[in-house]
């Protein structure tokens, strides 16, 4: 389905009950929402509604040019304005990547929007703040947003001999047709640059105005994930003042709803009620 919303058209995938408690489901980069394809049948069959929403950048009749448009207020706007257009007036929040980092934000700033929060893969961005202060690991692990934020040559990197470089880094989230699947939309006018621009709108400020999170929070990280180490894992409880969960995942990639969708499924689960106690998890002490 579409919605209109702020001046813009998202691009929202449905599924599940008509009147299931509903599961507002946010993509990272430089995926769209087709990476919750696996995850979404075990929320269905539990009864809840799912919502799973091309963001701002990705959504192609959301692609504003001006790269202060990517600012997080931005994106966080535009989460509470779908919910509006849905008529939603609370979901089980889940983000993955850039999704997550939205996803902390609406938590943080928007509360009564959202039941319960479950994060993927990025934790909340003053844990990945103090990380990157502190841990001579994660700043390697980050050094890949310099070239990001580099506009043209990171297109031209990206891009080069059939979006080789892109389809490396997407290496992980499963064999070749799901590389393309993620890879292919990338190439269209525009649509690399528009996913860029989160990176380049990125400002400390911004991620500094992410305060504590009160609602339920589960955060789901894997340790191959090569861009999120364990220094930024552990450091996320202590921004959590809500009940708060942390489920590691052994041998997954940063790409966890395509290689692990069952897993993540089932956490997702066991935060929003469904199938509590199904997941080995990790108490914050």
């Amino acid at each position: 389905m579409r919605v209109d919303a702020r001046g813009l058209t998202f691009e929202v995938r449905a599924g599940g009950p008509p009147d299931g408690e509903p599961v507002l489901l946010l993509h990272g980069f430089p995926q769209h929402s087709g990476e919750w394809d696996d995850v979404v049948p075990a929320l269905h069959a539990a009864g809840l509604r799912t919502y799973a929403l091309d963001q701002r950048g990705y959504s192609p009749g959301a692609r504003p040019e001006a790269v202060p448009a990517y600012r997080i207020p931005e994106l966080v706007a535009d989460v509470v304005a779908v919910l509006d257009v849905l008529g939603l007036d609370a979901v089980h929040l889940v983000g993955h990547d850039w999704g997550a980092v939205v996803a902390w934000a609406v938590a943080a700033g928007h509360p009564e929007r959202v039941r319960t929060l479950t994060a993927v893969s990025v934790p909340h961005p003053a844990a990945m703040a103090h990380a990157l202060r502190t841990d001579t690991q994660q700043k390697a692990r980050s050094s890949y947003m310099a070239l990001f934020r580099m506009p043209g040559k990171a297109e031209k990197v990206l891009l080069a001999l059939n979006a080789t470089a892109l389809r490396k880094m997407l290496g992980g989230v499963g064999d070749a047709s799901r590389v393309d699947r993620y890879a292919d939309p990338m190439r269209e006018p525009g649509a690399l640059t528009a996913a860029l621009n989160w990176y380049r709108a990125m400002s400390g400020s911004d991620l500094a105005g992410v305060g504590p999170v009160g609602v339920p929070t589960t955060y789901v990280w894997s340790d191959r994930d090569v861009a999120i180490g364990r220094a930024a894992a552990d450091a996320c409880a202590a921004n959590v003042t809500g009940d708060y969960r942390f489920v590691p995942l052994s041998g997954v990639t940063h790409w966890i709803p395509d290689a692990a969708p069952g897993p993540l499924a089932e956490a997702i689960l066991a935060r929003a009620g469904g199938t509590a106690g199904a997941v080995p998890v990790e108490d914050a002490s």
